[in-house]
């Protein structure tokens, strides 16, 4: 294939496409959890969120709710965690079938021609992906673990709030933000993993489906209906 590498068989385009890639991953991370216009981000007011759980916490005697939505949300992070091994598996399968694979993607229409090495490379990166999905999902999991500990850590409020019961429910609400920070990681790499499959097509679909993604995901996160939600308020007067 003239203009390719003759080693890993990829062009010019495919390292421009895999670098768009990687470069809007990484623009992605940086807008939503380190710059200051992350903080107006779904994930971030979210996080606000968790904090005032925390701090209603400490004025009830009966937790059994509060225990309920730290299960909810270490059930989620076990979902995907399960999910993550069943694609991983399924990209080592992919890996294992690289001759018949090879020889369907010659016969299609859109004469998607490739080399073993750059067919096995791309998909090794897909399994990658899905593997630090698992890795996050999996500690985001044992966070949540640790989360209902802190959370059966804080005191029972006895004459009102004490300077105890604030730093037990900080600490536990710190604990909560953590495990949902990997748990919102873990689920940024599937979104990613979605573009990433255009590059089986050809770099320019992955350019495409980068983009289209990323546009995705920095909706949700900035201008969606979901935003509008946490930030909705003061309640309503009744009706007349």
């Amino acid at each position: 294939m003239a203009g390719n590498d003759a080693v890993t068989g990829f062009s010019v385009q495919d390292y421009a496409g895999l670098a768009f890639y990687a470069a809007a991953w990484l623009a992605y991370y940086l807008a939503v959890e380190r710059s200051a216009a992350g903080r107006r981000s779904l994930n971030r007011v979210m996080n606000a969120h968790r904090y005032h759980w925390m701090r209603g916490l400490i004025e009830r005697d009966n937790r059994i709710v509060d225990a309920n939505i730290n299960a909810t949300l270490q059930n989620g992070s076990a979902f995907f965690a399960s999910t993550s091994l069943l694609a991983i598996g399924g990209s080592l399968t992919l890996l294992r079938s690289t001759d018949e694979v090879l020889v369907v993607l010659g016969e299609l229409p859109l004469g998607l021609v490739t080399s073993r090495l750059a067919w096995e490379m791309k998909v090794l990166g897909l399994t990658v992906i899905f593997v630090y999905a698992f890795f996050k999902f999996a500690w985001s999991y044992r966070l949540f673990n640790y989360g209902a500990i802190l959370i059966g850590a804080v005191p029972n409020p006895t004459a009102g709030p004490t300077p105890e019961m604030e730093l037990a429910a900080w600490r536990a609400a710190s604990m909560n933000t953590v495990a949902g920070r990997h748990f919102n990681r873990g689920q940024r790499a599937f979104f990613f993993a979605l573009a990433y499959l255009g590059w089986f097509v050809s770099a320019y679909v992955l350019m495409a489906a980068t983009a289209a993604v990323l546009f995705v995901m920095w909706r949700r996160q900035f201008a969606s209906d979901a935003l509008a939600a946490t930030e909705r308020g003061p309640w309503p007067p009744p009706p007349a």
